[in-house]
């Protein structure tokens, strides 16, 4: 089947965080939105249709998930990711962050340490310091725009007896890294020698590119099983962020039933129908559409790696091994990232995610979001362009 990712869908005065959001974001609305973390593409025909199908039934009332609900999840894990779990195994979140808060809450308490890689997804900041645990940043190493982990640091913040959480970011969100499995193995094991739990955000798993593949650190460690939370969602794979629709894979039975409890306790077990339905309507018919999908995210990525060779060589950008989402490297330019984030408002009309809300790590980057049409991001292109040949060309003489 064909899919037109092509096409221009109009979304302002949708209540789109991406577009209806600017003014307060940017100061101005009159920016191209190049951010947020979700598509400007229609989700799957399937899903939309059986969302259509369900909304004219015209009764939206408490909804159960039942076994075709987790029977998709299972069947998608073992058919993408040869990963072999139970049904019993799945809990339900309205989202990965509120599974993320809910393991804090139940395996942490107040004073605790945190361990987190930046930079990273912003939230991973308030949601370990608003939750009063301490936070410890295990920055990444770069090299010319590829990024691994510094695990001499890693040992010694696990090595604290008051760190008690690892919030692991795979694939990694922003510098897009799909860690291998030498790189999970040392993760593995410095946790299990520290008694270090994982709390594994996995939700970019389903898009990695130029032939990168996702590996569960839950599958490849069964020894960790006792300590590890993965934390997955259809949400960035079918761009449907909005239908809140997540859930946690919990092999181990005692973390399992502390986990639900919180859940339980915390009122998030309740969810979305919609999010229900297109859930597993993604995961049951919507493999055809993401092998699409992830070819035309390759064709975006190429291009921007072509347009910034040939009118820019001085960005730096790194092909992503996973995700819609491309970090570039301004630093060269000379420019404050205040003054990096003015310009490319200002003069170029453009707007990305500031590096520096993903940690001090980010600054002079930003975040490039190529889940759109090639004409959007052709024109984002060249409104850079614009901002290089008139602030940072300038500021060479």
């Amino acid at each position: 089947m064909n899919y037109n990712f092509d096409e221009i869908i109009p979304r302002e005065g949708t209540d789109a965080y991406k577009l209806d959001l600017r003014e307060m974001v940017f100061g101005t609305d009159d920016v191209l939105p190049l951010w947020v973390a979700d598509m400007d593409f229609k989700a799957p025909p399937a899903v939309v249709k059986a969302l259509e199908d369900r909304a004219s039934h015209h009764i939206y009332g408490y909804t159960i998930r039942d076994n075709k609900f987790t029977s998709a999840i299972v069947n998608w894990l073992k058919n993408r990711h040869l990963w072999d779990i139970e049904d019993g195994w799945i809990e339900f979140s309205p989202g990965v962050l509120p599974s993320i808060m809910v393991a804090l809450h139940e395996f942490s308490n107040p004073g605790d340490k945190v361990i987190i890689q930046t930079p990273v997804y912003p939230p991973f900041y308030s949601i370990v310091t608003e939750n009063q645990r301490e936070l410890l940043r295990n920055t990444l190493i770069e090299e010319a725009g590829y990024y691994t982990i510094d695990f001499d640091l890693l040992e010694a913040q696990a090595s604290d007896p008051r760190t008690k959480i690892f919030v692991f970011s795979n694939p990694h969100n922003p510098v897009g890294r799909a860690w291998n499995k030498e790189e999970l193995k040392r993760i593995a094991d410095i946790c299990i020698k520290h008694d270090v739990m994982i709390v594994s955000d996995e939700i970019h798993s389903d898009l990695c590119l130029f032939g990168h593949s996702h590996l569960p650190m839950a599958k490849l460690f069964p020894e960790i099983n006792d300590r590890i939370i993965t934390c997955m969602a259809p949400s960035k794979t079918f761009n449907i962020a909005g239908l809140s629709s997540a859930y946690a894979i919990i092999a181990d039975s005692k973390l399992r039933k502390r986990f639900h409890k919180r859940l339980w306790a915390m009122q998030l077990h309740m969810g979305n129908l919609f999010g229900g339905v297109a859930l597993r309507v993604a995961y049951n018919d919507g493999e055809d559409w993401l092998e699409a999908l992830k070819k035309y995210l390759e064709e975006n990525a190429l291009m921007v790696q072509d347009f910034i060779a040939k009118n820019m060589p001085e960005v730096g950008f790194v092909l992503p091994e996973a995700t819609y989402l491309l970090w570039l490297d301004f630093r060269k330019w000379g420019l404050s990232p205040a003054k990096l984030r003015k310009a490319l408002i200002e003069v170029g009309k453009v707007g990305m995610n500031d590096g520096v809300s993903f940690g001090t790590e980010g600054a002079g980057f930003q975040r490039l979001n190529i889940g759109s049409p090639k004409s959007v991001i052709g024109e984002g292109l060249k409104r850079i362009l614009k901002v290089r040949n008139e602030v940072y060309k300038q500021s060479q003489y």
